[in-house]
């Protein structure tokens, strides 16, 4: 495939981006992203934070991306990634609970968590997930690969892929992620 074949391709996949509310209902990329910049509006203003998720190039976005929140937005935001906490936390539980423990100890009724993940079945992300569900966090799910994995109906909002790599998964979810934070930058400088 040649370079103008490859974004063609990741244009046609992020034009058919899903995104789909908590009961599933296709909601279009137009609504999802307007929803989803009304959570980020709402956690700005409440001075709630946001929380970011991931394993390996997931992970690095999370760092990225809660950082861009925070210089940007001026949204509080946090992620997982130090490596201190993060070994500490798989060593004396398990490496699939180890942010859903770090949710446990910092999460807040009313913040955010935003869970990304290529696969969408990574047991850690899902473990993160559900306790930010039990904490009465809003939860955003950015997922690829199979379009039946795990996380795809864990969120409020799930934003969805049909990428089957690992180089347009990530490429997709980190133009999803640009796109958010934005949209939010944006009505900043308003």
């Amino acid at each position: 495939m040649d370079w103008i074949q490859n974004t063609n391709k990741l244009s046609l996949l992020l034009e058919n981006l899903s995104v789909k509310d908590a009961c599933q209902k296709e909601l279009g990329y137009e609504n999802g992203f307007k929803l989803w910049y009304e959570m980020g509006l709402a956690c700005k203003n409440l001075d709630k934070c946001v929380y970011f998720v991931g394993n390996g190039a997931s992970a690095s976005m999370a760092s990225h991306f809660s950082a861009d929140l925070t210089k940007q937005v001026g949204v509080r935001s946090s992620v997982f990634t130090d490596l201190s906490l993060l070994t500490a936390l798989a060593n004396d539980i398990s490496y699939e609970k180890a942010y859903a423990e770090a949710l446990r100890l910092n999460m807040r009724k009313g913040d955010m968590l935003i869970a990304i993940s290529s696969s969408g079945n990574s047991t850690n992300i899902v473990n993160a997930i559900n306790v930010a569900r039990e904490l009465n966090g809003t939860v955003t799910t950015i997922s690829a690969m199979d379009e039946n994995n795990a996380i795809r109906r864990l969120g409020d909002l799930n934003f969805y892929i049909v990428a089957s790599t690992y180089g347009f998964a990530e490429t997709g979810h980190t133009a999803i992620l640009h796109y958010w934070i934005d949209m939010l930058h944006q009505a900043e400088q308003k």
